[in-house]
């Protein structure tokens, strides 16, 4: 770092650190849409008022302790010292704010000192680069070096990953230096974007302009400013026509029409506008894409066919882990705002499907594409358009491409924040189920603790234990609301042993206005039957509660060291993974019917343990009958393209009937989960 540069660092520093002393943070607090944006149903509760248990705290520690709490080591050359936005010579683009994005709220959440000070490092720096125009961060285009991305370092795009950062910042501690900054940053936009437009650097940003239209949302509904709603129509307008793409163009239709991310990333563009517009063409746009995306380019886990360009549902494409993490993000704004319980439903899919089989059990390396059905990792050629020297499927640190190193931080961190809302009526809100602990306040200052003791979603039973922490309140009164998942076709509700009604408040969404007492339990039951869906070329997808199950096969695991120019471009290490389970087999037509699929597929249940998601202690498996499929082989090292559905069965081509087990997708490496049929 030049000494010129490290004193403007610290110069501009300490006149932020010093009017912070001046004033004393403020207790955050949810914050709801003021008018003229419409009334939302939920706001999202302060940093650490959510506390991860069970299996899905041993998830969130497996990452603080993998990449996520130690990537400044593992990616040093990128996220290290040097990094631009830092204040060094390196990496000016998105990576580092990425990382960031997920290692905030992760450190608040979890309490971990080390990885909270790391992260405040970027904070203070991201802080002190606000020019007096009100703009930020590192603008100095460099020579390009292999592996950084030092050029277009102006651009609005990365800026809009370091607002979400100082967004989460807020809500943990309430520092006002985030509002100010942003109020100053968010007046030098309006006078810009015009002559300036989202895409005058690369096209990123106008693809991505979601996310900076919510931050100026969020600002908003902070201060009243009213030219924050004239730039967020000025950025809705730069951004690209995300409701068009979805309800009048052909994007969803057609091949290599949009990179993958950007489709996870718009998906909640027309829905923040709506708060603005109040126009139903933009609220239900991303609700046609959906349907649009089922018979298309849809896969089961929730997500689509994108490596990185779209294309249709082929179990083998591939699915880039970014596409996963920014679709969560999405659906959980997308719930947020709007309370269709659409939304929480594809979000639980998504977080319980896709996201855990694509980052190792140790949470020492990813995949950057996952495929559904995927019967060998390993470095040979496959069917994706960024083939990446055949690296994508691979396990490793920067396999593939390293955006998804950095960007799959924020993955666990914001489920958990998410897992609970704050209802408008002043109550509290389970948007997804898993394993957690809610400690709030209620708005006459009464404590509130909500413990939820489940293994979901390995089980349906959702057990959630009230307490009443200040010795002066034994009882409170307050709305509780409860979502009943799609999936689900009866429940029972009871409240202390006693069976209890709720009324309805919207489809799939149930409330228990009451008084509290200090101790009751309230237990939720989820009838979760066993279904069939159908997907590409009428495969067949065997699925339970939010859960889709896949062939189980035994893994082989192995660990290359690289050397030489490989560790620059791979990382020092990387798996392939490769199994000698047969793979090629038939689900049969007839157990999949309505009258038999219960009685077809046996459910067999084990004790859940904190690390489900691995095939040895999957907590839930189903055992069925299949058909053996001789001639199904490998094409190009992947499942061969095959007929996944026919009327009349070639003679001879059926073999015998075997026994095979079924396990959660998300605990599998190597599966079978779209099956044909015969």
């Amino acid at each position: 770092m030049k000494l010129r540069s490290l004193v403007a660092i610290l110069a501009t520093a300490l006149v932020f650190t010093s009017a912070a002393a001046k004033q004393k943070p403020t207790t955050p607090q949810p914050i709801f849409n003021r008018a003229p944006l419409v009334e939302v149903p939920y706001a999202q509760l302060p940093i650490g008022e959510i506390t991860p248990e069970g299996w899905l705290r041993t998830q969130m520690q497996t990452m603080l302790d993998g990449m996520t709490g130690n990537l400044d080591d593992v990616y040093a050359f990128v996220v290290g010292d040097n990094n631009a936005w830092l204040g060094g010579e390196g990496d000016a683009w998105e990576r580092g704010p990425y990382w960031i994005d997920g290692a905030l709220p992760m450190a608040h959440i979890m309490g971990d000192k080390a990885l909270l000070a790391k992260a405040n490092k970027w904070v203070e720096a991201i802080l002190a680069s606000q020019k007096e125009n009100g703009y930020f961060g590192p603008d100095t285009d460099r020579t390009p070096i292999p592996g950084m991305q030092r050029t277009n370092a102006a651009d609005w795009w990365p800026r809009m990953v370091a607002l979400k950062i100082l967004q989460q910042h807020y809500m943990a501690t309430g520092d006002e230096r985030v509002i100010e900054f942003m109020t100053r940053y968010f007046k030098y936009q309006l006078e810009k974007l015009p002559s300036t437009p989202l895409n005058n650097w690369t096209y990123w940003g106008a693809e991505r302009g979601g996310d900076n239209l919510l931050i100026v949302h969020w600002l908003y509904n902070i201060t009243g400013e009213k030219s924050l709603l004239e730039l967020g129509e000025i950025i809705h307008k730069l951004s690209a026509d995300w409701t068009a793409r979805f309800t009048t163009d052909n994007h969803l239709y057609r091949q290599n029409s949009l990179h993958c991310v950007n489709l996870g990333q718009g998906f909640k563009e027309p829905v923040i506008y709506w708060q603005q517009s109040k126009s139903d063409t933009h609220l239900n746009a991303p609700l046609e894409a959906l349907n649009r995306i089922r018979h298309t380019i849809g896969f089961p886990t929730g997500l689509w066919a994108g490596d990185e360009l779209l294309h249709f549902g082929n179990p083998t494409r591939g699915s880039e882990l970014c596409t996963a993490v920014e679709m969560m993000y999405s659906l959980e704004e997308m719930y947020r705002i709007t309370g269709d319980n659409t939304y929480a439903d594809l979000l639980e899919r998504v977080a319980y499907n896709a996201l855990p089989t694509q980052i190792t059990d140790g949470g020492d390396a990813r995949q950057y594409y996952q495929q559904i059905n995927q019967v060998e990792v390993t470095r040979k050629q496959r069917n994706f358009s960024t083939p990446h020297q055949d690296t994508d499927i691979l396990f490793g640190i920067l396999t593939g491409y390293p955006c998804c190193t950095c960007n799959l931080h924020q993955a666990w961190p914001k489920l958990v924040q998410n897992l609970w809302l704050k209802s408008a009526e002043g109550g509290v809100a389970a948007m997804v189920y898993a394993p957690s602990k809610l400690s709030t306040t209620l708005a006459d200052g009464t404590k509130v603790v909500i413990d939820e003791q489940t293994c979901y979603p390995f089980e349906e039973q959702i057990r959630f234990a009230i307490s009443l922490p200040d010795r002066k309140h034994r009882t409170a009164a307050f709305p509780f609301e409860l979502r009943i998942p799609e999936w689900c076709d009866k429940y029972t509700l009871t409240v202390n042993g006693q069976e209890v009604n709720a009324e309805s408040v919207r489809k799939g969404t149930i409330r228990l206005n009451r008084t509290w007492s200090d101790g009751d339990e309230l237990l939720l039951t989820l009838n979760a039957p066993v279904r069939s869906s159908r997907w590409y070329d009428n495969a067949a997808v065997v699925e339970r509660g939010p859960l889709v199950y896949a062939l189980r096969m035994e893994e082989k695991w192995q660990k290359h060291i690289c050397e030489g120019e490989d560790i620059k471009q791979l990382g020092e290490y990387y798996y392939e993974v490769t199994s000698t389970t047969p793979w090629n087999v038939a689900l049969r037509n007839a157990d999949l019917k309505e009258e038999k699929i219960a009685t077809s597929f046996v459910v067999e249940k084990s004790a859940c343990s904190d690390k489900p998601w691995s095939l040895e202690s999957a907590p839930i498996k189903l055992k069925a009958k299949a058909h053996v499929l001789p001639e199904w082989e490998l094409n190009r090292n992947s499942a061969g393209d095959f007929c996944y559905y026919t009327q009349q069965a070639p003679k001879g081509e059926v073999g015998e009937v075997v026994d095979i087990e079924l396990i959660p997708f998300g605990c599998t490496t190597l599966r079978i989960a779209e099956f044909p049929v015969r």
